[in-house]
C-alpha cells in the first residue's frame, strides 16, 4: 500500500492556455557526447543544442548519466524534491527544426517514488498543474501529473511498483527523459538508422510515440 503524503495534491483550478504559467524551462544539462547527438540528426553548436524554446547543454560523458540538472525561470523555490535546479533569467531559445525532423520538446519526464509529494512541492514553487491522470501506461506507471512550463509540458510520473525508484519511498525525484515533437516519425527513424523503436499509440488520442 502507498503511504499518503502529509500534504495532499491540489487539483488544478483552471485548465487550458488561459492559466498563468509561473515557472518555465530554460535549459537541460545532459551527460552526453555532442558528437553523438550530431550524428543522430540534431543541430549542435559546440556543446549546445537548441530545441524549440529549450537549450540542451551536452556536457559530455562521465560518472553521471542522463539529464543531470536543469535551469528554470520564475520558480519561487529551487528546493524541488531533489531535482538539481539552477535559476535562470535567460530569454527562451529560438531553435529551428533539426535535420532529423525534431521541431521542439513536447514534454520532459520526472520520475518520483511519491507523486503527491513531488507535485505538491512543484505547486508550492509556482509550477502550473494542469491535469492529474490515473490509469495504465505502457511504461507501467498508473499515476501522472502534468504541469505547463511555457512551450513544454512537465510530466511527473510515479515510479512503477517493483522498480528501484519505487523501492525507496523517501528517495528524491529525478529528471528522467525527454519526448521530442516531430511531424513525421519516418524522419527521425531514418536519421537514427534502425535504433528507433516501433511506433505505438501515445496516451494523447491521435498521436504516436517511439523510443
Amino acid at each position: 500500500s502507498r503511504t499518503p503524503s502529509a500534504k495532499p495534491l491540489r487539483a488544478p483550478a483552471r485548465y487550458g492556455p488561459a492559466a498563468v504559467t509561473a515557472a518555465t524551462l530554460d535549459e537541460l544539462v545532459i551527460a552526453a557526447d555532442p558528437g553523438v547527438w550530431h550524428e543522430a540528426g540534431f543541430r549542435v553548436d559546440d556543446d549546445l543544442c537548441e530545441v524549440g524554446s529549450v537549450r540542451l547543454r551536452l556536457e559530455g560523458t562521465g560518472p553521471r548519466r542522463g539529464i543531470t540538472r536543469w535551469s528554470v525561470r520564475g520558480a519561487e523555490s529551487l528546493d524541488l524534491d531533489g531535482l538539481d535546479t539552477e535559476p535562470s533569467e535567460a530569454p527562451p531559445a529560438a531553435g529551428e527544426p533539426h535535420p532529423n525532423g525534431v521541431l521542439s520538446i513536447d514534454h520532459v519526464v520526472v520520475l518520483t517514488p511519491d507523486l503527491d509529494r513531488t507535485a505538491a512541492v512543484l505547486q508550492d514553487a509556482g509550477f502550473d498543474l494542469r491535469r492529474l491522470r490515473e490509469g495504465a501506461t505502457p511504461g507501467g506507471s498508473t499515476r501522472q501529473a502534468f504541469f505547463r512550463m511555457g512551450e513544454v509540458i512537465l510530466e511527473v510520473v510515479e515510479a512503477p511498483a517493483g522498480t528501484k525508484v519505487a523501492a525507496d519511498p523517501d528517495g528524491p525525484a529525478r529528471l528522467w527523459g525527454i519526448s521530442f515533437l516531430v511531424e513525421d516519425l519516418d524522419e527521425p527513424a531514418a536519421a537514427l538508422e534502425g535504433t528507433l523503436g516501433e511506433p505505438r499509440d501515445a496516451v494523447q488520442p491521435g498521436r504516436r510515440i517511439a523510443t
